[in-house]
């Protein structure tokens, strides 16, 4: 790196000092680290649902939000519902998408390049026959995931693919959508 690169000035609008701050001192308190997220879910009609998220737990402590999101669920009108939101499957695309680009806007920040524009397109394909029964042998959720970026930024395309590679190594979305994770369904 140059000093005319070290020197440079970049704002992606992400505090990388902040997040290497909690990097370093959560190296040496690890119990701190440990969070818990939670969310809600209700039933509206049919297969229309709305999700809330407000609080979490962290850094030894309970947090909460800045205010209560909600996300609403449905499947589409092709699938005899009513089609008031996004199917949980596209939601998940939308939790990958943003935890990718959060991790492009954090690792260009630190590695001092300005970023112009960011846009991605996912797309992830899907045998129903799954879900509706029709074959057991048909797996119930995506036969894979696409992510195509377009980014335009004071960076070489090799710096670019970089800056992607390691948004994709350090999301937590990505691992948790390509490494198994234990569920525990239960009723209460």
């Amino acid at each position: 790196m140059t000093t005319a690169t070290a020197e440079k000035s970049v704002n992606n609008g992400v505090n990388v000092e902040a997040l290497f701050g909690a990097k370093e001192a959560l190296a040496n308190a690890p119990e701190a680290a440990k969070f818990r997220w939670r969310a809600t879910v209700k039933w509206i009609n049919g297969t229309h649902s709305r999700s809330t998220v407000e609080g979490f737990y962290g850094l030894g402590a309970e947090h909460k939000h800045k205010s209560q999101f909600s996300f609403d669920a449905d499947h589409p009108e092709v699938f005899a519902a009513e089609d008031q939101a996004a199917t949980p499957v596209e939601i998940v695309l939308a939790g990958l998408a943003s935890c990718l680009t959060a991790g492009v806007a954090a690792v260009a920040q630190a590695r001092k390049v300005q970023l112009r524009s960011v846009s991605a397109t996912l797309e992830a394909g899907m045998d129903i026959r799954g879900i509706l029964g029709v074959d057991s042998d048909v797996r119930n959720g995506f036969d894979g995931i696409k992510v195509t970026y377009k980014i335009d930024a004071d960076a070489s395309p090799d710096d670019i693919k970089a800056i992607v590679a390691q948004s994709q190594k350090r999301s937590a979305v990505y691992d948790i959508i390509t490494n198994p994770t234990n569920v525990t369904v239960e009723v209460a």
